[in-house]
């Protein structure tokens, strides 16, 4: 992985706030992160105004797909950033944050915009984190 950081995005049902972070994380991080997300409960299918949301931003999530956490099978992480509001219910064994996301499923397009806005900031921060300590880990070593 030359030094990324393994992050799992995880929510309720992989259809809007993890495939979202999960986007960005790809577009903006691949340098410092490698990226995937998964639901606690997943859903069918990812959902529309998610897709168009992040549509403007000119991510495509057009083949992305609901996955539980099962599906990862022994996939390891770094870190995981839960947005589900509950605590995962088998052990992780990476450290855990937790991030307060509105859950914008049942709501309307304009909702999907601002919940894709907030976790698009706050993906760059995590981005900004990372490189900071991977630039750190690099001095150091010399």
């Amino acid at each position: 992985m030359n030094g990324k950081t393994r992050v799992l995005f995880l929510c309720i049902g992989n259809a809007c706030r993890s495939q979202m972070a999960e986007g960005f994380a790809r577009k903006y991080g691949a340098d410092v992160l490698v990226p995937a997300s998964a639901g606690l409960a997943p859903a069918l299918t990812v959902a529309r105004d998610t897709i168009r949301a992040m549509d403007e931003k000119n991510i495509d999530l057009r083949d992305h797909f609901p996955k539980g956490i099962q599906q990862l099978g022994k996939a390891r992480f770094d870190l995981i950033i839960n947005m589900s509001g509950v605590e995962p219910p088998q052990p992780m064994s990476a450290p855990i944050r937790e991030w307060q996301v509105r859950d914008p499923i049942a709501e309307k397009y304009d909702v999907h915009c601002k919940v894709r806005d907030e976790i698009e900031t706050r993906i760059m921060e995590l981005i900004l984190e990372l490189r900071r300590a991977q630039k750190k880990s690099g001095l150091e070593g010399r």
